[in-house]
């Protein structure tokens, strides 16, 4: 997965200035930095939920956007193709709330990768187990807690078997209580899986534990990147170093 000169503007607010960014395959990349930064945006194009202005983005080899300056950009067939190599975990849920866990899982790979019922139940039922939640197939969304939400959501994206899972800050919406059981089944899939894995989080002694790589990102580029413990005990760049003093106890 990688992004080359990437740029992306609304008006005069330039949220990524000619990014170049590289993931490996199996890799887990954690990307820090303050709000507004951009971070949620680099997610964003690879969801294909933004477009970028210029750049080259491909996924697993495969072109996803190859925009050109002054040209309206638009999705192709190749776009969308490539698209479903990836899966994303948003802040909110947004899971179907009239559905039960069950239908919310099996929903998209019925109807975006067109398996049979039985097979996408078969295959739903094995990753609600693997969060946690087999008891609660039958329960729709309203009756969970915010944790037990976002654990089916992370079911869900992992349910259209993608190569790589994106997660935009996904405790950011819970109660400090439920963070940890979110938090364990991530860590659960960094740890037994060869996914690529690109998570923005403000959870940095988490992404200390299970980070290959940390990426600091702020006003739009990359300020500094390398392995978690020197990034986070001996940053070299002192927006980096700002930054962590602010958010953490290092």
């Amino acid at each position: 997965m990688s992004f080359a000169q990437v740029s992306k503007a609304w008006g005069d607010n330039h949220v990524l200035r000619g990014l170049d960014l590289e993931v490996k395959a199996g890799e887990k990349v954690s990307i820090i930095g303050p709000s507004g930064s951009g971070k949620t945006t680099i997610l964003r194009i690879l969801m294909t939920l933004e477009t970028p202005d210029v750049g080259l983005v491909t996924v697993g080899g495969d072109v996803l956007w190859d925009a050109k300056p002054g040209v309206k950009n638009k999705e192709t067939k190749q776009t969308q193709k490539t698209r479903r190599k990836v899966g994303m975990v948003f802040q909110q849920f947004n899971l179907f709330p009239h559905l039960t866990v069950l239908e919310n899982v099996i929903e998209a790979p019925i109807h975006v990768l067109g398996i049979s019922k039985q097979e996408a139940t078969e295959r739903a039922v094995d990753l609600l187990e693997l969060v946690g939640l087999q008891e609660h197939m039958k329960h729709t969304p309203p009756e969970l807690s915010g944790g037990q939400q976002q654990r089916v959501a992370i079911a869900r994206a992992l349910a259209m078997r993608p190569r790589v899972m994106l997660f935009d800050e996904p405790t950011s919406a819970l109660d400090p209580e439920l963070i940890g059981e979110v938090l364990n089944v991530i860590r659960r899939l960094a740890t037994t899986t060869d996914m690529t894995m690109l998570m923005v989080t403000h959870e940095m002694r988490f992404a200390q534990e299970i980070s290959d790589r940390v990426v600091m990102f702020d006003k739009g580029v990359v300020v500094e990147q390398g392995p978690p413990d020197q990034i986070f005990k001996d940053p070299q760049e002192e927006r980096t170093q700002r930054f962590l003093k602010a958010v953490t106890s290092y």
